[in-house]
């Protein structure tokens, strides 16, 4: 429940930061401008809608499916859930400090050409991207993958619906402690150990299904000190990749994501730096 809460709070707030940006632009914008606003908000539900349309569609290909292609279909999705997961902390890494005047540049555009229907377009990707990536991310973790939804899954989604406004709102009041910076910075390398937790289990998956060789069965056992079975260790184990009695091929697939993650982070970082300046010339 808890990393489901994780995952509907951060990709909320992302969510809520651009469709934020765009509605405080046209609404304080001239009469021009705030004849927009009807075009966001259908923008928000196209993109609501297109994100609950690949949820039903996950969970309806999942029934479809039985026995050793859904293991693979599931292993494959918290695969990928993995990936987006680190494209996702590199693009924001890379994007954050531009977003906001990137889109009040491009609403500037679509006012002059009085393209309302740009704007529509533009909210519409948004919130389907962050929609169908909270999806996947939720699908890996194993929300739904049993065919339905249970009611503790259900409130995880709403608590971290009303955690995300509530975060949204502190953080549109400013302050020097509690800024966008310091959220998106704490955040990303939360973002980032939930997504070794999910490579770690695409691993375990792939160990399970002979695919992958253990090498070495167990290379120690720390259940005594945190039993990766107990409801908290559980929790650590999903969020951070953490294994009791890991094998060999768990330690070397965790510090081959750390690795990729840190050269990716790096290259992301010079990327950043390097538009950041030829934009201040």
């Amino acid at each position: 429940m808890g990393q489901v809460l994780f995952i509907v709070w951060r990709e909320s707030v992302e969510a809520l930061l651009v469709v934020g940006i765009l509605y405080a632009w046209l609404r304080n914008g001239d009469a021009d401008a705030r004849r927009g606003l009807p075009y966001l908000w259908a923008g928000v539900g196209l993109g609501v809608l297109a994100a609950l349309a690949l949820g039903a569609a996950l969970v309806g290909f999942t029934e479809v499916l039985s026995g050793d292609a859904q293991d693979y279909f599931q292993t494959g999705m918290v695969l990928v859930a993995c990936v987006l997961i680190v494209q996702m902390v590199l693009w924001m890494k890379q994007h954050g400090r531009t977003l906001k005047r990137e889109m009040e540049q491009s609403l500037e555009q679509t006012t002059r050409d009085a393209n309302w229907w740009g704007i529509t377009v533009l909210v519409a990707l948004a919130i389907a991207r962050e929609g169908s990536e909270t999806v996947i991310f939720l699908y890996g973790l194993g929300f739904g993958q049993s065919g339905h939804v249970d009611a503790g899954q259900y409130m995880a989604v709403l608590l971290g619906l009303g955690l995300a406004f509530l975060t949204f709102y502190l953080l549109q009041l400013g302050g020097k402690v509690f800024s966008w910076r310091h959220f998106f910075r704490v955040t990303e390398i939360m973002l980032l150990f939930l997504g070794a937790g999910l490579f770690q289990t695409g691993v375990d998956k792939l160990i399970d299904k002979e695919v992958l060789p253990t090498i070495v069965d167990q290379v120690w056992n720390s259940s005594a000190i945190l039993d990766d079975s107990s409801t908290f260790g559980s929790l650590v184990a999903t969020l951070t990749g953490y294994r009791a009695h890991p094998a060999l091929m768990n330690l070397i697939a965790y510090a081959a994501y750390w690795l990729v993650v840190w050269l990716l982070a790096r290259r992301a970082g010079g990327r950043a730096a390097a538009v950041t300046k030829r934009k201040a010339a």
